[in-house]
């Protein structure tokens, strides 16, 4: 009966507060689930054993039913004989053999009895894995949260990172310092040179080539979309 009584004490046992009082959890509940699943296996094994006991015994138990009918003739005949010896013989192994039979009757009723405590326990047991596969479950995602939170919290407040920002502010400062430099080379009236001004004159021509052109076309289409527009409405 020590399958049954381990299995009673894992049923009985508080899973909160095991995992409570465990150092890594993850690896406590694993235990369990593997214990839990090992008993399971055994109570089976020991119910399966019981069963096969039961169906031996009530066999042996048909045998000497068997053995008491023939007992019975057996005494019959002898008294038919005058042999009363012979009688109160053969009635004291019928009474033997009902003797045996009562023993093993007993003996399937006290297996009955393990046999329903065994169901009740594999229900029980079966619950608390279930209980204990869930927990693990819910272990398994709190600890892959708590994992994504530390990365993040690596990514955005560790060394790296700050080495990174650390990088950006240094060539913002670079261009901050070219930027300055430009425009203190435009500072003190500084002369234009031949090439500028000759660039200067030919984009000058060209805007006076492009408002001629404009002109041109607005006296051609009769004014522009914004004076048809007033000329409507007018």
């Amino acid at each position: 009966m020590g399958i049954f009584s381990r299995t009673r004490d894992i049923i009985a046992a508080n899973m909160t507060d095991m995992l409570d009082r465990a150092e890594d959890p993850a690896k406590m509940i694993r235990m369990i689930i593997l214990e839990m699943e090992e008993t399971l296996v055994e109570v089976r094994a020991s119910a399966a054993r019981t069963i096969a006991d039961q169906k031996e015994m009530r066999r042996a138990i048909g045998k000497l039913e068997v053995a008491q009918a023939s007992w019975t003739e057996k005494a019959a005949l002898a008294l038919s004989k005058d042999r009363e010896d012979l009688a109160k013989a053969a009635l004291v192994e019928k009474q033997k053999a009902a003797d045996m039979a009562a023993q093993l009757e007993g003996e399937i009723t006290e297996l009955d009895d393990a046999l329903q405590a065994a169901e009740d326990d594999i229900a029980k047991l079966q619950a608390k894995l279930q209980e204990a596969r869930t927990r693990q479950n819910a272990l398994v995602k709190r600890m892959e949260g708590a994992q994504n939170r530390l990365r993040l919290r690596e990514m955005y407040a560790g060394e790296r990172t700050r080495e990174a920002f650390a990088r950006f502010e240094l060539l913002e400062r670079r261009v901050d310092l070219a930027e300055g430099h430009a425009e203190a080379m435009k500072m003190g009236g500084q002369p234009k040179t031949l090439e500028e001004e000759i660039a200067e004159l030919r984009m000058s021509d060209k805007v006076e080539e492009e408002l001629a052109a404009l002109k041109a076309a607005q006296q051609g289409g009769a004014g522009t979309p914004a004076q048809k527009e007033d000329d409507a409405h007018g």
